[in-house]
């Protein structure tokens, strides 16, 4: 049977500490959260392969979710840094939205699915972030698919940071141009690629945030680099919009720069609090995208009410400076709080903290016993981050308290005496 192989290949994951499983929330999102259990039964729930090849923990299941079921956890593994996901602002003008406009698109933007809201919340983040238009996509991950692709192809070259999010990773693939990776942030070595690729388009991608490291881009550099050798830079802003920056406008204003051959993607599904994406760039590159990213041109629209509550957000956002102020308290607090431990803290000043374990066993094991004083903290493996260093990914919102980071900070300690 074509699915025993399949099974085979998850035994080795699990044998491998690999194995990902999903857990269902019972509660809307926020620090504290009811948790239910996990919602994952072998291949087709074990249909057409031999009970001794299910894994344990899927043998015979239908919906594996009375572990856990019910129980309050402390979570500290959401992007919602500035704790908007469930502001009842946000909920009454989805509500107002969607009273007015619907809950679906109906069509691509290119066809009838291009709303008044969609066209405003374009307009109005491309202003905030400094850049002349604006183009909305469904996710971040269907926007750098989209951006690159379009931008560049065969007898064009790509230039990415050895870090960077699998969805940047994919795109370059998709793309057919060629590719060159550089070290993590080391620009010595991206001025070299550059200077060794004189003909075709070049177009730089990067995080700006890295999502499992936490650390920073050095984007000024980037930039400077991309002005020498006429190239393009594209930054993934996905875990900077809404956190760095004044009033929260981003890495590109964290670092105080600007340039008409940046090209600016952020999520809004993390510090927005919603769903979806955008980019901003020149009027010309937005043109080109709408002519020519595959992942926008053949997909429907988002909800506009989903526009009209990021709409709310955005002004949330801008008037965000206590959130995000408390943020970095609380990332001070839990760096004193773990300077101490034998595992490594990894350096960042972001809301992302991860604490660096290596084998991915320990990391589980490190996960579950938090797990089993009622917090939640994600243990992250291979292939996300590289081979020997799992770890366990916090990440802090401005709805986070002193007392939960102080609850966190001693249940890893309680873990480091007992290991």
């Amino acid at each position: 049977m074509p699915f025993t192989q399949l099974q085979i290949e998850l035994d080795e994951r699990a044998a491998q500490s690999l194995l990902r499983k999903r857990r269902t929330l019972d509660t809307s999102q926020s620090p504290h959260i009811v948790l239910g259990g996990t919602t994952e039964c072998g291949v087709a729930n074990g249909a057409g392969v031999p009970p001794e090849r299910l894994l344990p923990q899927t043998a015979g299941c239908a919906s594996n979710v009375s572990e856990a079921h019910g129980k309050p956890y402390l979570a500290f593994c959401s992007n919602d840094y500035l704790g908007l996901a469930s502001h009842p602002q946000l909920v009454a003008a989805l509500q107002q939205g969607a009273q007015q406009w619907g809950v679906g698109a109906g069509a691509a933007h290119l066809v009838s699915g291009h709303f008044a809201p969609h066209h405003r919340l374009e307009q109005q983040l491309a202003a905030f972030v400094g850049k002349p238009a604006g183009l909305l996509f469904s996710t971040g991950y269907m926007a750098n698919l989209g951006v690159v692709q379009a931008l560049v192809g065969k007898g064009d070259t790509v230039f990415a940071d050895k870090l960077n999010h699998a969805s940047l990773n994919d795109a370059m693939l998709l793309s057919r141009a060629d590719t060159k990776r550089y070290r993590h942030g080391d620009m010595a070595q991206l001025a070299q690629l550059l200077a060794q690729t004189p003909n075709g388009r070049k177009l730089v991608i990067t995080d700006a945030v890295f999502s499992m490291d936490g650390d920073i881009a050095p984007l000024r550099e980037m930039l400077a680099l991309c002005e020498q050798h006429d190239a393009w830079l594209y930054v993934d802003d996905a875990h900077g919009f809404g956190v760095l920056g004044r009033q929260g406008r981003g890495s590109l204003a964290h670092f105080g720069i600007d340039s008409p051959r940046i090209i600016y993607m952020a999520t809004l599904g993390k510090a927005a609090g919603v769903s979806g994406a955008f980019v901003a760039a020149e009027q010309v590159v937005i043109d080109t995208l709408v002519n020519h990213a595959h992942s926008y041109v053949y997909t429907t629209a988002t909800p506009p009410a989903l526009s009209v509550a990021l709409l709310q957000s955005l002004q949330l956002i801008e008037r965000g400076d206590a959130l995000r102020a408390q943020l970095q308290q609380l990332v001070q607090r839990l760096r004193i709080g773990l300077a101490d431990l034998p595992w490594r803290l990894m350096p960042s000043d972001t809301a992302i903290q991860p604490l660096l374990i290596g084998d991915n066993a320990q990391a589980l094991q490190l996960s579950e016993g938090l797990r089993e004083r009622g917090i939640w903290v994600a243990a992250i493996r291979p292939p996300t981050v590289p081979q020997g260093t799992a770890r366990l990914r916090i990440t802090l919102s401005a709805a986070h308290s002193e007392a939960d980071v102080d609850r966190l900070i001693g249940a890893l300690h309680e873990l480091t005496r007992r290991s």
